[in-house]
C-alpha cells in the first residue's frame, strides 16, 4: 500500500509538471499565433512594397526610354542648330524656329531633372524599405532560434518523463509478479493446511460432539467462541470496504476540486468566480472528514478480541465512528449548495447547450439525493451507537440496510448521469486536453464509489441475520446486556477457565498417581520374585555344597570331577543370576512349583496391562496434541485465507494502477506527440516562410542593383 501511494504522490506530481507545462505550451502556441499574424501582415507589407517597387521600375524604364528619346531629339535639334548656324541667319523665320528649338530644349531639360530627382528619392526609399525588411528578419530568425530551443527543452522533458513513467511500469510488474508467486505459495500452504484438516477432521468432530454436550449440560451460558469468530470476521470484511469506500471519496472530493479550477474558468489563465474559490477551498479539506472514518472503524475492529464480550450494547467504538459519520455528513451538507451553484455557473457559460444543461440539472437532483441518503445512515448509525435507548435494534439493521442500497442506486445514477455529461463536453469546442483527463479520473472515482458502496450494501443484507442476532445473552434471557453485565459475564467465563484448568491439573496428578501406584506393584512383584529366586540359590548352593563334600571323601577322580560340576554349577547360577527379568522368571516358572508359576504369570499379565496403559496414556497426550495442533491449523488456515484476499485485492489494485499508468502513458504520450507534431508542422511553415522571404529579399537586393548599375551606365 505504501509502494501504491507513493505511486500516486508521483503521479500527481507529473500531473502538477504537466499542467504547467500546458500552460506554458498555451503561452507558446499564442505567440507562435501572433507571430504567424505577424508574419502575415509583412508577407502582404512586402508584396504590396514589391507590387510599388515593380510600378516605379516600369515607370523608371518608361521615363529612361523617354529620356533617352529626347536626347537623341536634342542631338538632332543641336545639329540641325549647327546646320543652322553654319548657312547662317536667313531671316526672321530662322530666329522663330531657333526661338522654338530653343524653348522646346529648356523644357526637356527641366523634365530631365525632374526624372532623375524621382529617380533618387525611389533608390532611397527602396533602401529604406530593404533594411527594414533586414531588421524585421533577423528578428524573425531570432524569434525561431527561441521557440526552436523552447520546443527541444520541452521533448527532453517529455522523453524523461516517458522514460521514469516506463521504469515505474517495470518496477510495478515485477512487484506484481512476486505477489503473484507469494500467493501461489500462500495457495500450496493451504492445500496442506487443508490436506492436514481433513485428516483430524473426524477426530475434530468427534471431540466437537463430545464438548458440544459437556457444554449444554454444563455450562450456564452459551458458547461464543464461533459468534466472536464470526464478529472479527464480519468486522474485518467491513474495515475492507470502508477502506475502499474512503479512498474513493477521496479521489471523487480532490477530482471535483481539480475540474473546478479547470471548467468553466481555467484558473491558470483567468481568476475562477469566488463561489468556486469558496467551493474549492471546501473541498481541499475533505480528507480532515474523510480519513476518520476508516481510523475509527480500524479501532472498532481492534477492540473486537478474545478477550471481549462483542454485542452491539458492548462496542463503545461505534460511538467514535457514528461522530465521524455525522461529522462528515455535516461536511456534505455544507458544501451542497456550492455545488449546485457551481453547476449552475456552467449552465450560464456561452458555450453551454440545451442538453448540458438539462444534464447539469439531473446532477443537481443526484448530488441532493445522495446528501439525504447520508443524512439517512447519520440518524440510524447513531441509533445503534445509543443502545440503552434503543428497544428494536432489528428494525434499524433492516433499515440501514434498505439505506445502504438506497445510496448505491443514487450514486449509480450520478455516475450515469455523469458519463452523459461527460459525453457531451468533448463535442464542445472549447473543451481542453485537461478537463479531458480531469474528467475522465473523476468517472473513474464515480465508478470505484458505485463499486463500494454496491459491495457494503450485499455485505450488510447477507450479514443482516447475524447483526439481529442476540450474542451473548444468557439462556432463557430475552433482555439485552448492558456493560457491566458484560463485564460481569466475562469475569466469570474467565474464572470458569481457570477452574477448567484446574480441574483439568487434578486429572493429570491422578493419573500420575495411578501411574506411580503401578509401578509401586511392578517393583514389589519384581521384590518377591526376587526373594523366591535367591531362596532357589541358596538351596542349590547347599546341595552343591553337599555333593562337593560327599565327593571329597571319594577318589581323587571323583574328586576332579565333583570341582568341574561344582564350578560348572556355579557358572550356571552366574549365568541365571544375570539374566533378565522376564528371561529369568519365565525359566523359574518352567522348573518351579504350581504357586512360583501362577505368581509368574500374574505377574507377566501386570507387566502387559502396564505397557497398555503407558500406551493409552500416549495415545491421549498424542490426541492432545492434535487437538491444539488442528485448532493452530484452523487459526493458521483462517489468518492465510484473510492474507490470501488481502493479496488478491493487493493484486487487483496493482494490476488496475498499471493499466491506469498505461492508459495515462498512452495519453500522455500521444497528447506529446501530438504537441510535437504541430509544433513541427509549425517550424517548418515558419521555414518555409522565412525561405521564402529571403528569396524574395535576394530577388529585391539583385533588382535593387540591376537598377543600381542602370543609373550608373545613364
Amino acid at each position: 500500500m505504501a509502494n501504491v501511494t507513493d505511486l500516486q504522490t508521483k503521479y500527481s506530481k507529473l500531473a502538477q509538471e504537466y499542467s504547467k507545462l500546458r500552460a506554458q505550451n498555451q503561452v507558446l502556441k499564442k505567440a507562435v499565433v501572433d507571430e504567424q499574424a505577424n508574419s502575415a501582415s509583412l508577407k502582404e507589407q512586402l508584396k504590396q512594397r514589391d507590387q510599388s517597387l515593380r510600378k516605379q521600375e516600369q515607370e523608371m524604364d518608361s521615363l529612361s526610354f523617354r529620356n533617352q528619346q529626347l536626347a537623341k531629339r536634342v542631338e538632332l535639334l543641336q545639329e540641325e542648330l549647327a546646320v543652322s548656324e553654319a548657312k547662317g541667319k536667313k531671316g526672321k523665320h530662322g530666329l522663330q524656329t531657333q526661338s522654338v528649338f530653343d524653348e522646346d530644349l529648356q523644357k526637356k531639360i527641366e523634365e530631365n531633372e525632374r526624372l532623375h530627382i524621382q529617380f533618387y528619392e525611389a533608390d532611397e526609399q527602396h533602401r529604406r524599405q530593404e533594411a527594414e525588411l533586414k531588421a524585421r528578419l533577423e528578428e524573425l530568425e531570432k524569434d525561431a532560434e527561441q521557440h526552436q530551443t523552447a520546443v527541444d527543452l520541452l521533448t527532453t522533458k517529455y522523453v524523461e518523463t516517458i522514460e521514469r513513467l516506463q521504469s515505474d511500469k517495470a518496477r510495478l510488474e515485477v512487484k506484481s509478479q512476486t505477489l503473484e508467486r507469494e500467493a501461489k505459495e500462500c495457495r500450496m500452504r493451504t492445500e496442506e493446511c487443508q490436506q492436514q484438516l481433513r485428516r483430524c477432521q473426524s477426530e475434530l468432530n468427534r471431540q466437537v460432539k463430545q464438548s458440544s454436550s459437556v457444554i449444554q449440560e454444563k455450562v450456564p451460558f452459551n458458547d461464543t467462541s464461533e459468534y466472536l469468530l464470526k464478529a472479527r470476521d464480519v468486522a474485518g470484511q467491513a474495515l475492507s470496504f470502508i477502506q475502499d469506500l474512503v479512498a474513493a471519496l477521496l479521489n471523487f472530493h480532490s477530482y471535483t476540486e481539480q475540474r473546478v479550477h479547470i471548467y468553466p474558468l481555467d484558473s491558470s489563465i483567468e481568476p475562477i468566480s469566488p463561489l468556486n474559490q469558496k467551493f474549492s477551498q471546501y473541498l481541499h479539506e475533505n480528507a480532515a472528514y474523510v480519513r476518520p472514518l476508516e481510523d475509527s472503524f480500524l479501532q472498532l475492529y481492534q477492540s473486537i478480541t478474545e478477550d471481549t464480550v462483542t454485542v452491539l450494547e458492548t462496542v463503545v467504538k461505534l460511538k467514535s465512528f457514528a461522530d465521524n459519520f455525522s461529522t462528515y455528513t455535516h461536511f456534505l451538507q455544507k458544501i451542497l449548495p456550492y455545488q449546485l451553484k457551481s453547476l449552475e455557473e456552467e449552465c450560464e457559460a456561452p458555450l453551454c447547450t440545451t442538453a448540458l444543461t438539462a444534464k447539469n440539472k439531473e446532477l443537481q437532483s443526484d448530488t441532493k439525493k445522495v446528501t439525504s441518503v447520508f443524512e439517512k445512515l447519520q440518524n440510524y448509525i447513531n441509533l445503534l451507537a445509543l443502545p440503552s435507548r434503543l428497544t428494536h435494534t432489528s428494525a434499524v439493521f433492516t433499515q440501514l440496510a434498505a439505506c445502504l442500497h438506497s445510496l448505491h442506486d443514487a450514486i449509480k445514477e450520478m455516475s450515469k448521469h455523469y458519463n452523459q455529461k461527460a459525453g457531451i463536453e468533448q463535442e464542445l469546442p472549447t473543451v481542453t486536453q485537461k478537463l479531458c483527463t480531469t474528467t475522465e479520473c473523476l468517472l473513474g472515482s464515480l465508478g470505484s464509489l458505485t463499486s463500494s458502496t454496491g459491495k457494503i450494501a450485499t455485505f450488510f443484507s447477507n450479514n443482516l441475520d447475524f447483526f439481529t442476532s442476540s450474542g451473548y445473552n444468557p439462556r432463557g434471557c430475552t433482555v439485552a446486556l448492558n456493560p457491566l453485565q458484560a463485564e460481569s459475564m466475562l469475569a466469570n467465563k474467565k474464572k470458569a477457565a481457570i477452574y477448567i484448568n484446574a480441574i483439568k491439573k487434578v486429572q493429570q496428578s491422578q493419573e500420575k498417581i495411578a501411574r506411580l501406584e503401578q509401578e509401586k506393584e511392578h517393583w514389589l512383584l519384581e521384590a518377591q520374585l526376587g526373594k523366591v529366586r535367591l531362596e532357589k540359590e541358596n538351596q542349590r548352593i547347599a546341595d552343591l555344597e553337599a555333593q562337593l563334600a560327599a565327593a571329597l571323601g571319594g577318589s581323587p577322580n571323583s574328586q576332579t570331577a565333583a570341582a568341574s560340576t561344582l564350578a560348572q554349577s556355579q557358572e550356571e547360577a552366574e549365568t541365571e543370576l544375570r539374566a533378565t527379568g522376564k528371561e529369568t522368571t519365565l525359566c523359574t516358572s518352567l522348573v518351579g512349583d504350581e504357586e512360583s508359576r501362577e505368581q509368574l504369570i500374574k505377574t507377566h499379565y501386570m507387566a502387559r496391562v502396564g505397557e497398555l496403559t503407558t500406551q493409552l496414556q500416549i495415545s491421549d497426550s498424542k490426541a492432545v496434541h492434535f487437538h491444539s495442533e488442528c485448532r493452530a491449523l484452523a487459526k493458521r488456515l483462517t489468518i492465510a485465507e484473510k492474507s490470501r484476499e488481502t493479496l488478491s485485492d493487493d493484486v487487483k489494485m496493482a494490476n488496475q494502477n498499471i493499466t491506469r499508468l498505461q492508459d495515462e502513458l498512452a495519453t500522455t504520450k500521444r497528447s506529446y506527440e501530438d504537441q510535437l507534431s504541430m509544433m513541427s508542422d509549425h517550424l517548418c511553415s515558419m521555414n518555409e516562410t522565412l525561405s521564402k522571404q529571403r528569396e524574395e529579399i535576394d530577388t529585391l537586393k539583385l533588382g535593387s542593383k540591376g537598377n543600381a548599375k542602370k543609373n550608373k551606365g545613364r
